[in-house]
């Protein structure tokens, strides 16, 4: 409710004397009141929405323009993933699309003098700034509704720099997400051109292929396919290093998660100088020596596409796909050959460490989630799990060890997420690594918050730990009695 903004309505109608235009299904255009004898397609006066592009995910349900000032709403709404079978829902929550503004109108022809001309610029006050306000009016039926206070969306006008929104507001009564056109949109809003929005900044196929070719062309490394995913896409692994300890790290089970896949790609660009001519710090020379490292950048290059949250092409929640449970076979290859490979790999290598990477919507801080509810759960895995958070919290304070989400009771865990199936399945330490949606109010950034490059710091960092817990990772004997204090495992919480 602020000045010269056209004010929605529930069902039955929009503000009188506005112009509307209506979205159908993205490819005709019906427009009423003022607009009634419009043509079916849009006029070079209307902005345009579009999610038709890799990972897209909005549906335009109309734009409302106030006449009096030009003040624009666009009604948005998210499309769900495809219906799981197992959880018996239909997810969503992600969304990206581009906003195309028109171009700003030719100036009426002029009869006056060059003199009068100069007088009348001089003395013409700026235009009013216009704005926009974006309504995701099905906000409160997405899958983690209670995630959106505090979220803000992302913008770009170049698609390289994103910034956060900070007008970004969740209206709990009516269930809407909002924000504004900020002021690095008013340019593109006044003389034309494109605007994205996100709820986190895409990482597209297209850089997905770019980085697989990077690893693919750097000394020391091997990337073979493990399968395909239901789509036909190839499910790569990169393996590098030498080492006798075996480290894999799988990252974007989750499509719409795409902080995963930033990780990944600086994760790899450590363990291979993909940024310095193949020229490797020490840290990262000894973790080639001790592990071979296999890693897949992204489990659900199909989901990813298709601009899902959870899902992979079917809507299968791949990371429910790693065990059966009752009435549910799982994984297969009908419903998650993504998995499947995978996993039928990670039997003929073993494994000895393990590291799955995804995004949270809720909690605003990057955290591990450990394997507490595993049958095999002690003090070894406790141990373990205490050493790996407290040696990463050291070597990148963006990570931090008390909050995270609520450990499961002894012998309850969920045996067909990722982490809790390899922990069980090798007898291995095994962690759920998460980052925020959100900014990360361990160290908060407004602007830009938790963000692409500070994900790909994280992923950088990932070599400490596993390098500082080697030597525990199979040795016999009690020695978790002779670690230090500062490595004690921290039972966590989820309140912060």
């Amino acid at each position: 409710k602020q000045p010269g903004i056209l004010q929605i309505h529930p069902p039955g109608g929009y503000v009188s004397g506005a112009t509307t235009t209506t979205m159908g299904n993205h490819r005709g255009v019906r427009t009423f009141g003022a607009a009634a004898a419009a043509s079916s397609s849009l006029t070079s006066r209307e902005l345009s929405i579009s999610d038709a592009f890799d990972g897209g995910n909005i549906e335009h349900v109309a734009t409302a323009t106030n006449e009096d000032d030009g003040n624009q709403s666009v009604i948005l709404r998210i499309k769900p993933d495809p219906f799981s079978e197992l959880e018996k829902t239909r997810h969503s929550q992600y969304f990206f699309f581009c906003v195309t503004h028109p171009p700003p109108s030719p100036p009426p022809p002029s009869s006056t003098t060059e003199e009068e001309e100069e007088e009348e610029e001089e003395e013409e006050p700026p235009p009013p700034r216009k704005t926009i306000q974006y309504i995701i009016e099905n906000a409160k039926d997405a899958s983690y509704a209670t995630a959106w206070p505090g979220t803000t969306v992302f913008a770009s006008t170049d698609f390289k720099t994103w910034r956060r929104v900070l007008s970004t507001e969740y209206d709990a009564d009516s269930g809407h997400l909002t924000w504004r056109n900020d002021d690095n949109e008013d340019a593109n809003v006044s003389s034309g051109g494109s605007t994205y929005y996100a709820y986190f900044p895409p990482f597209s196929h297209r850089d997905h292929l770019n980085l697989i070719a990077r690893c693919s062309a750097a000394d020391g490394s091997r990337v073979r396919s493990l399968g395909q995913s239901l789509d036909g896409r190839e499910i790569e692994c990169v393996t590098v290093g030498y080492g006798e300890r075996v480290a894999w790290v799988i990252h974007r089970q989750h499509p719409g998660e795409s902080m995963a896949e930033f990780f990944a790609e600086g994760l790899l660009t450590r363990l291979l100088g993909l940024d310095d001519g193949g020229t490797i710090d020490g840290v990262t020379r000894k973790a080639l020596e001790m592990y071979t490292f296999h890693i897949v950048p992204n489990m659900c290059p199909d989901g990813g596409v298709r601009g899902h949250l959870r899902t992979n092409a079917c809507g299968s929640n791949l990371n429910r796909e790693w065990a059966s449970s009752e009435h549910y076979t799982a994984p297969t290859l009908e419903r998650s050959p993504e998995v499947y490979h995978v996993l039928r790999e990670m039997d003929r290598t073993g494994v000895d460490a393990f590291c799955d990477v995804h995004g949270d919507e809720e909690l605003p801080v990057n955290f591990i989630a450990g394997a507490e509810g595993c049958p095999n759960w002690g003090k070894r895995l406790q141990a373990l799990h205490g050493a790996f958070t407290a040696s990463y919290s050291r070597a990148n304070d963006d990570m931090q060890q008390r909050v995270s989400y609520e450990p499961e009771p002894p012998n309850q865990g969920k045996m067909n997420t990722a982490s809790n199936q390899v922990a069980f399945r090798f007898d291995c330490l095994a962690v759920t690594l998460e980052m925020p949606f959100k900014d990360c109010i361990t160290n908060p950034d407004p602007e830009y918050g938790w963000s692409p490059d500070r994900s790909r710091k994280l992923g950088a960092s990932l070599l400490d730990p596993l390098v500082y817990v080697h030597p525990n990772l199979r040795k016999d004997g009690n020695f978790w009695e002779s670690m230090p204090s500062e490595d004690d495992y921290i039972r966590p919480t989820a309140k912060y």
